[in-house]
């Protein structure tokens, strides 16, 4: 039984250590997603939170679900001490923490909705990382440990992988597989070692039996969880899905990665990456459309047609749309898509004609869109585009009479009353519905306040639009499209979000397009003359478009406060590339504010090595038990040095916490001790230890033993003051007849009944004289022992 009790302890330290590495090293899939590597602290802390909470409530033999909730708890406490300042004492959840906590999942949320990975490791997105990390560390320190059921984990662990696998374009990082797949076999090893030495009496971890807290218990749920979780979180931000086709991993019902999202990556990206070559546009400014926004849902946010027709075929002669009359002067294009590989088949203006185009492509008139069912790269294709606009005048006459075009543009459902009441104010006094559309153009002018800003925050929602509209007034071209469209939704104007690409530069004899050139505008319907594209965003590189008839149309507004905007037309559109974007011939532009992923401070690189070597002398300890004081010193001071790096006071309380852990950790370590000497013989003949520890045990409960007293006075009194039952009472004397041969009769040999005979006493002790809290954590043996020692000196 003492070998059993050694392996429960092996089971009980080793293990939840080895489970939080496995953690950590399933964790650098992120890698995949996120920018740089400063996640990975983050990460690394909450595993360490988990995985200590567990360590220690367990050596208090905590029961099993009781754990977990503490553990939950100890990572609610985590999350408020890093991503809020309204913690009770800067720890403890309160209703302020809570509600600040709740706002920062927000912006995780939204994080995640128009993130393009890898997305930079903001504040919400280390949020998202500590909470899925920590509860990851929860299931597999359950199941590993308590459960018993390390490849079990492996469920869980492989979830870990499925996520950032589904959000990426590419493919992980290899490094990252390589690590997860060692530590889950060093895991895996671990129990089967622990397995070997007993596999016909294995010790029951404390807590565990039957109910919710047995292991088949824990493993079904775990199971359960972890099918859930394959099934509906690895959909979020899958790529290359299209609604109502097969292609992708998001399947039918919309896109699975948001659209906005890829216009957010290439803008905010370091590096300028070209998309197009364009030849046979000419001088003309236009703007390349690749998908248009129909839906407007209420919070603040735009999504596509849950599902595009696949009846046209977007190859030869194209149908009309609504209110396109034909006619129109045609301009034939050449569009070369270049490092451009998507759903979308961009396009000019009014498509007449698309040839070159692969089988498999179709194109939506209600849309104006061009589009296949799974992403590819197009080889060179050419668009007869009608590029005529109407004059103001005619824009004027058209009427308010949208009875040809999809209700779908005009649902105004869910839109903010203070919303709605500015777009009312903006065009109370227009007459046509081309001056309410001009008025409300002119008032995201940067006369009135408003700023064009790629580094902008990435929340969303109802708040965020009203932000942006009434006070912060700073944005890129994804908030302008956006509120513009909403108001004109509010004003009555039939609209949606366009999303495509500025008309680029000139270089030599075509336009290249960049990933710089990523862009967002409104269009509005007009009857008779189809759709006509506006352009809130104030862009002062001269990669914007002013259509004439804005122009014409433009004029002072003293009721909305604005006053024209000079945005350069199409005449002045840049021939060649601006000293701003980086070209082909500067490909480093752009590139040098990219943060290096390994660029920690000093402090981080002295905790990582002094983590290294404690972990490092800690395998080596088994068998030298004496490095563990080394050891342990050092891994404390690591991570101090590490929670340094989040918060000076993290910092602190950990070191207040290590030193009050201190005196359980010296009777953890000579109950192991003892308990070795009983399994193994050694220095200290097993009579001796399996004594010594009953001794402490009694200690422990408020029975010390003076030394003047003999084994069989000590042991009378054990019984008595402890009230033993008769099984502990037969065990104890087996123990004093143990010790007496080996003390008084010559007898070293180890008594073969000794080590039963211990197990029933300790577990009699905890029937009869269970310990109370504070005794587990200040135990009296050591309390006691110390300042005898203090009182001999």
């Amino acid at each position: 039984m003492a070998t059993d009790q050694v392996q429960a302890q092996w089971s009980v330290t080793v293990t939840p250590v080895v489970a939080a590495l496995t953690a950590l090293c399933a964790s650098t899939a992120l890698a995949g997603v996120i920018e740089g590597m400063r996640w990975l602290g983050y990460a690394g802390i909450a595993l360490m939170v988990v995985t200590a909470t567990g360590l220690g409530l367990r050596a208090l033999r905590t029961p099993t679900l009781l754990v977990a909730l503490a553990q939950l708890f100890a990572l609610l406490c985590l999350l408020v001490a890093l991503f809020t300042s309204e913690g009770i004492l800067g720890l403890f959840p309160g209703p302020d923490a809570i509600g600040a906590l709740g706002d920062v999942l927000v912006a995780s949320v939204e994080a995640v909705r128009v993130g393009v990975p890898p997305v930079p490791a903001t504040t919400p997105v280390l949020c998202l990382v500590v909470i899925a990390i920590g509860l990851v560390g929860v299931l597999v320190d359950t199941l590993a440990v308590a459960a018993g059921t390390p490849a079990a984990s492996g469920l869980v662990l492989l979830c870990v992988y499925a996520v950032p696998a589904s959000l990426a374009d590419e493919m992980l990082p290899w490094w990252s597989f390589v690590l997860g797949g060692t530590a889950f076999a060093v895991l895996l090893a671990v129990d089967g070692a622990h397995r070997h030495h007993v596999w016909r009496n294995r010790p029951t971890m404390p807590g565990t039996g039957r109910g919710f807290g047995s292991p088949s218990a824990l493993v079904s749920a775990a199971l359960a969880l972890g099918l859930l979780i394959g099934a509906t979180a690895t959909a979020v931000g899958t790529v290359g899905s299209l609604p109502g086709g097969s292609g992708g991993g998001g399947g039918s019902g919309g896109l699975a990665l948001k659209p906005f999202t890829a216009l957010r990556g290439m803008l905010s990206q370091g590096t300028n990456l070209e998309l197009f070559r364009v030849r046979g546009l000419g001088t003309e400014g236009r703007y390349l459309r690749a998908l248009t926004l129909p839906h407007y849902d209420g919070a603040g946010g735009w999504r596509p047609a849950e599902a595009l027709p696949d009846t046209v075929a977007a190859t030869g002669d194209l149908p009309l749309g609504p209110g396109d009359g034909g006619g129109g002067l045609v301009t034939e294009i050449e569009i070369e898509p270049v490092n451009f590989e998507d759903l979308w088949a961009p396009v000019y203006g009014i498509p007449r004609r698309m040839t070159d185009l692969p089988q498999g492509l179709f194109y939506d008139p209600s849309g104006g869109m061009v589009y296949s069912r799974n992403t590819r790269k197009l080889p060179k294709y050419v668009e007869e585009a009608d590029l005529t606009q109407p004059t103001a005048e005619e824009l004027r006459e058209t009427g308010e009479d949208y009875g040809e075009l999809d209700p779908v543009y005009l649902v105004n459902d869910g839109i903010d009353p203070q919303v709605v009441d500015l777009a009312q104010q903006l065009t109370q006094n227009k007459s046509s519905a081309f001056d309410k559309a001009v008025a409300l153009q002119e008032y995201f002018s940067p006369e009135n306040g408003f700023q064009y800003r790629t580094e902008t925050s990435q929340a969303g929602g109802v708040e965020a639009l009203k932000a942006f509209l009434f006070t912060a007034r700073v944005g890129y071209c994804e908030q302008y499209a956006s509120a513009m469209a909403v108001l004109a939704r509010a004003a009555g104007l039939p609209s949606r979000v366009a999303i495509g690409f500025t008309a680029g530069y000139q270089s030599g004899d075509y336009r290249s397009i960049t990933t710089q050139d990523a862009h967002a505008w409104v269009e509005i319907f007009f009857p008779g003359q189809g759709w006509v594209t506006f352009d809130p965003t104030p862009l002062s590189d001269g990669r914007g478009y002013q259509p004439p008839y804005v122009d014409e149309g433009t004029t002072t507004d003293p009721t909305g406060g604005v006053t024209e905007e000079e945005i350069p037309s199409a005449s002045n559109q840049p021939t060649t590339a601006p000293q701003d974007q980086p070209t082909e011939q500067n490909p480093g532009a752009g590139a040098e504010s990219e943060e290096s992923g390994l660029d920690l401070p000093w402090t981080a690189w002295v905790g990582l090595g002094l983590l290294v070597v404690a972990a490092a002398l800690g395998f080596a300890a088994r068998g030298r038990r004496r490095l563990l004081w080394f050891a342990v010193p050092l891994g404390i001071l690591a991570v101090f040095a590490l929670l340094g790096l989040l918060s000076w006071w993290l910092s602190a309380l950990w070191l207040v916490l290590a030193i009050a852990a201190v005196p359980a950790a010296v009777r953890g370590w000579r109950r192991h001790a003892h308990r070795h000497a009983i399994a193994v013989p050694g220095a200290i003949d097993p009579a001796t230890a399996a004594w010594r520890e009953i001794l402490a045990e009694s200690t422990d409960r408020g029975v010390p033993i003076p030394e003047s007293d003999t084994v069989r006075i000590a042991a009378r009194r054990m019984a008595k003051d402890h009230s033993l039952d008769e099984p502990s009472k037969q065990a104890l004397r087996t123990v004093v007849d143990s010790v007496e041969r080996s003390w008084y009769a010559g007898r070293p040999d180890p008594d073969p009944h000794l080590r039963a005979a211990f197990d029933e006493v300790v577990a009699g002790l905890r029937r009869t004289s269970p310990l109370a809290f504070k005794s587990r954590v200040v135990p009296r043996s050591v309390v006691r022992k110390k300042r005898e020692q203090d009182d001999q000196g």
